[in-house]
């Protein structure tokens, strides 16, 4: 069999085993996606998905915990060209800057409060919780709150949580998990962070 014929029939394979599994999925409901691990693109990729969102019109809110006290791409760009886009900064900076346990603690309270909100509400379509995992591995927030009231959002609304450590339980609750693995980063090497690749 010459490569074109080989190729062409390899292909109607995939395509009758692609259409399959489409098929087998006839759920209808938001999922948790869950991502984690210590590479770069954590945040980026739930981002992709906030663009997605606004492509199709659909509502979206979005809480960053540690971020906020260093300028970010995405929050500018956001506020700038998209102020219906509900969009929160916990605004401390990172916990490692702050060295203030109970002020970090007060301030993860006060924008989990923003999150609750948002997870409650059904017209949004898709809640982003950046770094949240981090303020369950510092014990900053109540797991067991965090959980329920991810599991208890509208049916239709998806979540996507970001964040390396403290996120076994939310794997367990989660539909999707990705983990990015640092294979190799541009900061270890002595070259500074980038606006608009990095931040």
């Amino acid at each position: 069999m010459d490569k074109t014929l080989k190729h062409k029939a390899a292909m109607q394979k995939q395509k009758e085993k692609v259409d399959k599994n489409i098929a087998a999925a006839t759920i209808e409901r938001g999922i948790v996606i869950l991502l984690t691990g210590n590479g770069k693109g954590k945040s980026s990729s739930a981002f992709g998905m906030v663009l997605r969102c606004l492509g199709y019109g659909h509502k979206v809110g979005i809480v960053q915990f540690i971020k906020g006290a260093q300028r970010c791409g995405e929050a500018a760009f956001l506020q700038q060209n998209h102020p219906e886009v509900d969009f929160h900064q916990m605004a401390t900076g990172f916990t490692w800057n702050t060295q203030d346990r109970d002020g970090d603690i007060a301030a993860a309270e006060k924008t989990w409060s923003y999150a609750e909100r948002l997870l409650q509400d059904d017209s949004v379509y898709l809640v982003v919780l950046d770094e949240l995992t981090y303020m369950l591995a510092y014990h900053y927030l109540e797991e067991e709150k965090v959980l329920a009231a991810i599991r208890n959002r509208p049916s239709e609304q998806s979540v996507v949580v970001t964040g390396r450590g403290g996120g076994s339980s939310i794997r367990e609750i989660a539909d999707t998990v990705a983990e990015v693995n640092d294979i190799k980063h541009a900061f270890k090497a002595g070259i500074k962070a980038r606006p608009g690749i990095d931040m």
